[in-house]
């Protein structure tokens, strides 16, 4: 059975797919509860770096330094380098991915620096990504700046 808060990560992803956008999705738990959850919203909002995690991070609002280093966050992919230097930035200590084969961050980095990380390799999640990466090879490269 698949973790609650993966789904809701994958349900984020969802709703960014029909949106229009790239299905990635990501949700914060803290103390057993989301408090912040989005997804990828770069082409519906024309912006720069609302990368899933981004979005998450900031629909949760301001949370304190302490509240950041006992959250997880979630992603149904693995961050890149701008969503790694987020959660590096403010301490948050576990990082649950949905996949890694259709794209791979900075894991080590984010390992190196202490961070926890736990690779699902959902199938789903892989799902979602080779089918848009399939489908819109432009907009996914310009997504992780090729």
């Amino acid at each position: 059975m698949r973790d609650s808060f993966l789904e809701a990560a994958i349900e984020e992803a969802r709703k960014g797919l029909l949106e229009g956008g790239i299905p990635i999705g990501s949700v914060l738990v803290l103390n057993g509860k989301i408090v912040g959850r989005g997804h990828n919203r770069r082409v519906q909002k024309g912006s720069a770096i609302l990368h899933g995690e981004m979005d998450c991070l900031e629909n949760a609002g301001r949370l304190t330094g302490r509240e950041y280093r006992q959250a997880t966050i979630y992603s149904t992919l693995s961050p890149c380098d701008m969503c790694s230097g987020a959660i590096l930035l403010y301490g948050i200590p576990r990082v649950i991915v949905g996949e890694n084969q259709t794209f791979q961050g900075p894991e080590e980095n984010l390992r190196a620096r202490g961070t926890s990380l736990k690779i699902l390799n959902d199938p789903e999640c892989i799902q979602l990504m080779t089918d848009f990466i399939r489908q819109h090879p432009d907009l996914w490269n310009e997504d992780i700046g090729e």
